[in-house]
């Protein structure tokens, strides 16, 4: 009877366990995908990961160094085992690559699908709606500090002079 020996190479191996005298598989990795709510992804066999984070697009293939980051609204693609691509439209996110052989991806929102174009469209969305979102924001917070320092301004000086007023009547005074 011949003893089976699992090993795993030293700091985590490209196709992780094998069996000595077992030719080993091809390298790969695992890839899970989830929201809150829902687990999207849980992949084996992946050969390849590509996602874009603000420095701009990346991939990730087995055996990848750690690797931390956060994704904008973007589409990450994959390469399964049988080379077959598939395509998940998030609204950001954060990945996370460990051990070579683990790619993982938290996010609030995430589509699947097989239509690139499509995809990629409703991501360029995400990002003009976030953008639009921030504009308005910065727009409210400089008419919440307009209104504040006229507020200030009157309780500071309760003869209720405009500012201009105030001011250029305490320059000719001086």
């Amino acid at each position: 009877m011949t003893e089976k020996v699992v090993r795993r190479e030293p700091g985590g191996s490209r196709s992780g366990a094998r069996v000595d005298g077992e030719p080993s598989g091809p390298p790969s990795l695992r890839l899970t995908i989830t929201t809150p709510n829902v687990l999207l992804v849980d992949a084996e066999g992946v050969q390849s990961v590509r996602a874009e984070d603000e420095s701009g697009g990346f991939g990730i293939l087995p055996g990848h160094a750690e690797f931390l980051t956060v994704l904008p609204a973007s589409v990450v693609r994959w390469r399964t085992a049988a080379g077959l691509e598939a395509y998940c439209a998030l609204r950001g996110g954060v990945l996370t690559a460990s051990r070579g052989e683990r790619v993982s991806i938290a996010c609030r929102q995430g589509v699947l699908g097989q239509d690139l174009q499509k995809l990629e469209a409703d991501a360029r969305r995400a990002r003009a709606e976030r953008l639009d979102a921030a504009a308005r924001a910065k727009v409210e917070q400089t008419r919440l500090h307009a209104r504040t320092v006229r507020q200030l301004i009157r309780y500071l000086h309760p003869s209720g002079a405009a500012p201009e007023a105030v001011l250029f009547s305490e320059e000719e005074g001086a």
